[in-house]
């Protein structure tokens, strides 16, 4: 996770420092306006208590507007389209709950569960910068708010119900956009959303469509 937030961090530093005159005049001849982008993401889903990240898999849907050549804003939407599978550290004191049947309540039990994505929505400033006539590298950094759901089922067989839990925290991302055409790109990018409780990491794969 470390080293994705340093790739990250890096590519901002590439996107708001490194466009020279000439360059800069070049891509001042693209159209500003508004744009929409969809595809799939495939996320990791780190909760806490969870034993190791959840993988889980949901399509994203992008709305931005191009001020300049260079910079943007943009509102995206992700939701899940199946859930993830965890194991989960319960305390039994925590559910008022003897799965072991030993009387005492300050145990903690290894469980297991599934995780479902609700929705990821989140609003972000967005530097482009190109590498050639139809390749951008960009860097985005935002804030955004996740909603999540989890079942969890014990060791002994008890179901725990459906525990929701929602967190917001900023995020920081960077990726690729390739011009298939005038108004027609192929953007594959990474976000890192650094909520407090939930963790996540999204790579993003979409089609945008330029207005």
């Amino acid at each position: 996770m470390k080293k994705l937030m340093i790739v990250s961090s890096s590519a901002i530093a590439i996107a708001l420092g490194l466009a020279a005159p000439a360059t800069a005049q070049a891509y001042g001849d693209q159209d500003t306006g508004f744009y929409a982008e969809g595809g799939y993401t495939y996320l990791d889903i780190e909760p806490e208590g969870a034993g190791s990240g959840v993988d889980s898999n949901a399509i994203t849907g992008r709305l931005g507007y191009q001020f300049t050549p260079m910079f943007s804003m943009e509102a995206d939407i992700t939701t899940g389209i199946d859930d993830g599978e965890f194991d989960y550290n319960v305390d039994e004191d925590e559910f008022n709950l003897d799965d072991n049947n030993d009387t005492d309540l300050n145990d903690v039990i290894a469980g297991s569960g599934d995780l479902g994505l609700n929705y990821l929505v989140g609003l972000y400033g967005r530097a482009s910068v190109p590498l050639t006539e139809r390749l951008d590298i960009s860097a985005r950094a935002g804030y955004a708010f996740i909603d999540v759901d989890a079942t969890v089922v014990t060791p002994g067989g008890t179901a725990l119900g459906v525990i929701e839990d929602s967190a917001d925290g900023p995020a920081i991302g960077a990726g690729l956009s390739y011009d298939l055409s005038d108004n027609w790109n192929l953007r594959g990018d990474y976000t890192y959303y650094n909520f407090e409780d939930t963790d996540t990491g999204a790579a993003t794969i979409a089609v945008g469509y330029k207005f």
